[in-house]
């Protein structure tokens, strides 16, 4: 199942090391164990739209919502209600190469409803890396502040210190 903490794991897959964009799901193994912890299968079609699922959320958290793509990925996607012992439950209903997908679309829409405007890119643009503000003023700019946060604050200092008239 893909909760926040899933959701945020597959944005932030494609981080900058070293000025170099890397792309943790490009393995193909390393995305099948990911999927299989998250209770999807590890076929090759699975991975296919799990890559496909991830790049539409980044670029729609960006802001370009690439509605038409994101309908693709979840066409054919059906919440089915079922009435148990424990009361009413919606099961998710999909077409097996494209349940994780799905799910990992329907947890980012879920986020943006319920925590709007508090998922977002890291406020470093050398950053590709994502956030989920849970703080109470909803003021987090970087994904973290021991690297981005630090380093941002840094080069401002020091350009303001450059900057400054010598006495």
């Amino acid at each position: 199942m893909i909760d926040e903490r899933a959701l945020l794991e597959a944005l932030n897959s494609t981080p900058v090391r070293d000025g170099r964009r890397q792309d943790l799901w490009a393995d193909d193994a390393a995305l099948r164990r990911w999927a299989q912890a998250h209770g999807g299968p590890g076929a090759d079609a699975a991975a296919d739209w799990l890559r496909t699922a991830r790049d539409l959320l980044q670029s729609a958290t960006r802001g370009t919502a690439p509605e038409t793509d994101l309908q693709r990925v979840l066409t054919g996607a059906c919440r089915l209600p079922e009435i148990g012992e424990s009361g009413l439950r919606w099961r998710l209903t999909a077409p097996p190469e494209r349940m994780l997908a799905v799910e990992l679309v329907l947890a980012w829409y879920d986020v943006r409803e319920r925590r709007p405007g508090r998922l977002r890119p890291c406020g470093n643009d050398e950053c590709r890396l994502f956030l989920l503000d849970r703080s109470r003023g909803n003021t987090a700019r970087w994904c973290s502040m021991r690297t981005c946060g630090n380093r941002l604050k840094a080069r401002r200092h020091h350009e303001r210190a450059r900057q400054a008239p010598a006495p």
